[in-house]
């Protein structure tokens, strides 16, 4: 078993109380002398325990423990004088013959005050006795029930914790379920574009002011639907983008902005639909676009 797991099972709190069979209480003691954390576990739970019992232990009422102590001396004086009243009789009834009225006085006179204290006796010492153990009786089921609800609390805690660990599992899966789904559709849309015979394949190449770059735009003439895939493009400078035109006999059209995944080569990305065009390009523009086309920033160009 685990050692987080057995110290989360409520087995240490049970041995603290003391609810625990021979034989488990010596399963803890071997887990808590082979594996320190649990040992760790164990000292901080029986010194919880003991710091809660003295924190709310219960202090008796004044002047008790006087009582008691006079009730068990009165106790003891009332045997003693039982002891001591029941061999009269016999010494009364020995000198009879001699003295007869000192024989006949001791069976009324004597016995009398002698029973008295000892019914009278035990009745300061019960009192405060039965206090004193409904107080134990109340102290230890207190202990008990804290006891369980710190099992139960921990118990608790450790459902909750299970809890919150597979609902953030079940979240990351669909998170990554959704990421995985979204990355599947476009690679199928993007496998279907570069499958369709329909579009059109149009190198761009590279501007003297920039002549390495390189991109293929994907057109449709008959649904007038465009595709930007980007092979290599110089980074924009800050607040820049690229934007792609669509020159329809001279005149250039705007056909949207390039996304920066895009610009960094990251897939295929659609553009706005163009009617007629015999050629393409990009120029940098500012974030947005722009109406009209940059031409000293064109860097790629191509025909049809």
């Amino acid at each position: 078993m685990d050692t987080q797991q057995y110290i989360e099972s409520g087995v240490l709190e049970e041995y603290a109380l003391g609810i625990l069979s021979e034989a488990e209480r010596s399963e803890v003691e071997r887990m808590a002398a082979i594996h320190p954390e649990i040992r760790h576990e164990l000292d901080a739970i029986v010194m919880g325990l003991d710091a809660y019992a003295e924190a709310h232990s219960l202090t008796p009422p004044e002047g008790m423990r006087e009582r008691v102590l006079a009730g068990w001396q009165d106790a003891i004086r009332g045997q003693e004088s039982e002891k001591n009243t029941n061999p009269v009789v016999p010494m009364a009834a020995a000198p009879e013959a001699v003295v007869p009225p000192v024989a006949v006085t001791p069976p009324t006179a004597v016995p009398e005050p002698v029973v008295r204290p000892i019914s009278s006796a035990p009745e300061p010492v019960q009192a405060p006795a039965r206090g004193f153990g409904w107080l134990m009786a109340a102290s230890v089921a207190l202990l008990l029930s804290l006891g369980g609800n710190y099992v139960l609390y921990n118990r608790w805690q450790h459902t909750q914790s299970e809890l919150f660990a597979v609902q953030n599992e079940q979240a990351r899966f669909a998170t990554t379920q959704q990421a995985s789904e979204k990355i599947v559709s476009t690679q199928r849309q993007e496998l279907a574009v570069l499958r369709n015979e329909q579009f059109r394949s149009v190198t761009l190449a590279g501007t003297p002011a920039a002549p390495t770059a390189k991109a293929r735009v994907l057109y449709n003439p008959a649904t007038r639907a465009v595709y930007v895939d980007v092979r290599s493009l110089p980074t924009p400078p800050a607040g820049k983008q690229y934007q792609l035109w669509a020159l329809d006999n001279g005149k250039p059209v705007d056909a949207g902005v390039l996304a920066a995944t895009t610009a960094a080569g990251e897939g295929l990305q659609q553009m706005k639909d163009i009617a007629s065009a015999q050629a393409f390009a990009m120029t940098v523009e500012n974030v947005g676009g722009s109406p009209t086309p940059t031409l000293s920033t064109m860097t790629v160009v191509g025909n049809i």
